[in-house]
């Protein structure tokens, strides 16, 4: 029992000692290089946009990236590229406990950690859906009656309110936005699925709700 517990003392220690390495290694000469550097500097910075803007307040994976920005000679992606879309993902699927990803105002893309996110992001950013214009409740409940991928959900949507292709993705951006949709963290699900904000994080929207 003892020596299990010098394990896992010496595995906590191992684990904290990484953490300040890491974060010593990024401040000192710039980068992150691997998807278990990507997720701690997440957890670090609290908030951080994913390819980043130059009006954005935040830190950006992309810019903290240090992978090869060339596309191979046969085609396709940089290394860049194809680590920071893959880690934007990746991330919050494989710590849903502990990461969020969203949009924040200014529409960029942000991965989060999920106490900050509770505490701080969503009390300030949180809008009541039926604050919101008329398409965008519309959109909303659609999504609440039959969550769906961006594609089918586009069409159902044109059909059903008669919106335009960029009616649709304004008001997608607008739901995220105002934390009223959410992108799903289910491996399953290859591309973008959404659902309700209420079916992913009920904890979150109830304690807000109790807090008001």
């Amino acid at each position: 029992m003892i020596g299990q517990l010098d394990l896992c003392g010496l595995s906590c220690a191992k684990n904290r000692l990484q953490f300040v390495l890491d974060v010593f290694l990024r401040k000192n000469f710039g980068m992150i290089k691997t998807f278990d550097e990507a997720y701690r500097f997440v957890l670090e910075q609290k908030i951080c946009t994913v390819f980043g803007c130059k009006t954005s307040p935040y830190q950006s994976l992309w810019g903290n990236t240090a992978l090869s920005e060339k596309k191979p000679k046969a085609g396709g992606w940089s290394p860049k590229v194809m680590a920071v879309w893959d880690w934007k993902t990746r991330i919050p699927q494989s710590y849903p406990d502990r990461i969020f990803y969203g949009k924040v105002q200014c529409g960029d893309a942000v991965l989060m950690e999920l106490n900050h996110f509770r505490n701080q992001h969503y009390p300030s950013a949180f809008q009541p859906v039926d604050k919101l214009d008329l398409l965008s409740q519309k959109l909303y409940h659609l999504i609440r009656l039959e969550p769906g991928y961006t594609a089918p959900l586009r069409t159902r949507a044109m059909a059903e309110t008669g919106c335009t292709k960029s009616q649709f993705d304004r008001v997608l951006k607008k739901l995220q936005i105002s934390l009223n949709i959410v992108r799903s963290n289910d491996t399953k699900m290859e591309n973008d699925f959404w659902l309700t904000m209420r079916e992913v994080h009920l904890d979150i929207v109830c304690q807000h709700e109790a807090s008001k």
